[in-house]
């Protein structure tokens, strides 16, 4: 099968496309004929190798952990789908190829009204989301600030904070800000005067914030808190320096969850936007928008 690999840790560069055999799975697992594959910022953190600390990378690699596509075996033991069912979730072996390996009981079935495209960008964006606002433990008419609420994580977690009755925030670039008010936010673009601008549509103050973004508004998260509680980062490794914390736990990757939010993007309740398409064999493009963020929504691999 074809697949993309990195025998080394850098750039994009060390992205190439390869033949690499065609895993078999294992006790509980199924191997999926990828269709789509989600490009998240951690695939280009780990291929960089600034993540060996928290995910060692055994090379050669294939990149990624996030997938839809359809089920071509079943491993021993697995009764929970059939040959052909049409799943989302997360992957045992790296995504970016044409087969992967998942765990059984990690996968949810994909609604007809999905597209593959779309179902490919919910499962980390969906999980994070809710792992960070249970964090923040965030309530009914509370403030949240989210930083990056146009992004793939911010677009998810945006709607669901609404939806447990938070008013949001969201900073986004300048291009983003009608996208931002479409889920349900009050906008602000990123930049300079951030806290004065916060403050003039906050004037009772913010109660939490999300860092999707990582972009360098962790010391202005804090001047607006008072403190440095209640502030969490999926994106800024400077956060241990000013004492936030970092979102970098397990996933909980509940196929109970995601086969909700799965069925609520195919009914139109949730927007899941898909920013950016690209074929498997321009990986190093899609992780080089990704690389340097600011776009709106997910960046999403197909596979022919």
């Amino acid at each position: 099968m074809k697949a993309i690999v990195f025998d080394t840790f850098g750039g994009t560069e060390v992205l190439h496309e390869t033949e690499v055999e065609i895993p078999q799975p294992g006790s509980g697992q199924v191997r999926v004929r990828v269709q789509a594959i989600g490009v998240n910022p951690v695939d280009g953190k780990i291929r960089s190798g600034i993540m060996e600390a928290i995910f060692p990378t055994t090379l050669p690699a294939i990149p990624g952990g996030e997938i839809a596509g359809i089920i071509d075996a079943l491993g021993e033991g697995v009764d929970r789908f059939t040959v052909g069912d049409e799943v989302l979730g997360w992957s045992d072996t790296g995504s970016y190829a044409q087969y992967a390996l998942a765990t059984a009981t990690v996968l949810a079935p994909k609604p007809a009204g999905l597209p593959w495209t779309h179902a490919a960008a919910l499962p980390v964006a969906g999980d994070g989301a809710e792992r960070v606002l249970d964090l923040l433990d965030i309530k009914a008419g509370e403030t949240l600030l989210i930083h990056g609420a146009s992004g793939a994580l911010g677009t998810i977690a945006v709607q669901l904070a609404v939806a447990r009755g938070a008013r949001v925030i969201g900073t986004a670039g300048p291009a983003n800000q009608d996208y931002v008010t479409s889920l349900g936010a009050t906008a602000l673009p990123y930049g300079q005067d951030l806290v004065r601008r916060v403050r003039a549509v906050a004037p009772h103050g913010i109660d939490a914030v999300f860092d999707a973004a990582g972009k360098g508004a962790l010391e202005d998260s804090i001047t607006l808190r008072g403190t440095t509680g209640r502030i969490v980062t999926t994106a800024d490794f400077r956060a241990r320096e000013l004492g936030i914390v970092f979102a970098e736990g397990p996933q909980r990757r509940s196929a109970a969850r995601l086969a909700e939010l799965a069925q609520q993007a195919a009914d139109g309740t949730l927007t899941v936007t898909v920013g950016a398409t690209h074929p498997l064999a321009d990986a190093a493009k899609a992780q080089q928008a990704s690389d340097a963020g600011h776009s709106r929504g997910k960046l999403v691999l197909t596979v022919g």
